[in-house]
């Protein structure tokens, strides 16, 4: 099948949900990734922020292959598993958190945060149920996620939506003071907000929200479906600030590209739940597990922490000088690690289609960014490339 018939077939049978670049992939090697008809293209969108060992990691796809040799992809959690035992000590030690309940994604991951909160509120006297967000947050489509997400774009057509949510100023901590009140159970703020538009936390905000849950017996979430598993120079983004939450979510890189999700607990947020109050049938099957403990052990005991800091300092760096050159059409530059944003005059999506007519792939994020989530493992040559791709594309839009 080409190029046009596979395109048409899926235009055909796949669901309007996404605006999808006209292009099949069939293979992927490293950071590169190779359409049907063998056109190969440098990926800095990850799988958006997914990939975080690149594409055919050796030691990824031997952990993965040791599951399926042994037959056992799923048992249901009516039964323990090896691999899911493993993978809970391995995260709960990488994340420096006590307990965590596995699921299948993002959104399920702060479904059940939510949750828990809501539990933990109907557990205090009086009862609350409170919880407030971020606007330009982004945490999830299913409807709790999507409620708790401060973005009006994402709400329209499919009210009635949860009620209790508020939203608060991003790093303005005064605005969330004058949200918490009598009914608040709990604050979630994701460290490094992606979907926003790649806007890191100012240190004396998270640390002004942490006090502020400790004062009034809060519940703090931090959300690093995107911005975790290594991805900010450090193992966790709430580590490169040292202020730890009581719940902490991850899915996207979790287990490499296999569907993962995971919401840890510390303190007292370890003994909210009990049999019967959440599940995920999926959750925590041998498979994702396998690939889970393969991030865990790379992130836990290589360099590879060190180097997505040196290289996001590297990339930030060419960014900076894109701005220089084309001030017209960059304005600044925003991120930690390898999660970063170019900040745009013109549409995102200009800048993604001639990037991408250059075969480098790039996203958007939030209403005027770029955004940079490549894998982990990206080169500085890899960089130099694309911003050789990126600096021509700016060049044709002006």
């Amino acid at each position: 099948m080409d190029m046009q018939e596979s395109l048409l077939q899926g235009k055909q049978y796949l669901l309007d949900t996404y605006s999808q670049v006209p292009v099949v992939f069939t293979r992927g090697k490293g950071c590169i990734l190779s359409d049907i008809e063998g056109n190969d293209y440098l990926d800095f969108v990850g799988g958006i922020a997914v990939n975080a060992l690149g594409y055919g990691d050796p030691g990824l796809m031997k952990a993965l292959s040791d599951v399926l040799e042994s037959g056992l992809l799923h048992c249901s959690n009516l039964y323990f598993n090896e691999q899911a035992i493993k993978a809970a000590k391995g995260i709960c030690a990488l994340a420096e958190m006590d307990r965590v309940f596995f699921c299948n994604s993002g959104a399920e991951a702060n479904e059940a945060a939510l949750k828990l909160a809501r539990k933990f509120g109907h557990q205090r006297s009086p009862s609350r149920t409170g919880i407030i967000t971020m606007v330009h947050s982004f945490h999830g489509r299913t409807y709790g996620a999507i409620t708790a997400t401060g973005q009006d774009k994402y709400h329209v057509n499919f009210d009635p939506l949860p009620q209790g949510f508020s939203y608060a100023l991003f790093n303005d901590l005064e605005s969330v003071k004058a949200l918490v009140n009598e009914n608040t159970c709990a604050i979630m703020v994701e460290p490094i907000q992606g979907e926003g538009g790649i806007i890191p936390a100012d240190q004396e905000f998270l640390q002004g929200v942490k006090a502020l849950c400790e004062e009034h017996d809060l519940l703090l979430i931090f959300d690093e479906v995107q911005c975790g598993m290594g991805r900010s120079g450090k193992p966790f983004a709430y580590q490169t600030y040292a202020v730890k939450p009581d719940i902490l979510t991850l899915a996207k890189a979790l287990s490499g590209g296999v569907p993962a999700g995971a919401m840890l607990t510390q303190g007292k947020a370890n003994h909210v739940f009990t049999p019967g109050d959440h599940a995920a049938t999926f959750g925590g099957n041998a498979l994702a597990m396998a690939g889970l403990n393969e991030m865990v052990s790379r992130l836990g005991t290589t360099s590879l922490c060190k180097h997505v800091e040196d290289m996001g300092e590297y990339l930030r760096s060419k960014l900076e000088g894109l701005v220089k050159t084309y001030p017209t059409l960059c304005t600044s530059v925003r991120g930690k690690g390898l999660i970063n944003g170019l900040v745009l005059t013109v549409p995102p999506r200009k800048v993604v289609d001639a990037c991408f007519k250059q075969n480098l792939l790039v996203a958007s994020a939030g209403y005027d960014v770029l955004r940079f989530v490549p894998p982990l493992i990206v080169s500085e040559q890899e960089i130099d490339k694309a911003l050789v791709i990126l600096d021509k594309a700016l060049a044709s839009l002006l």
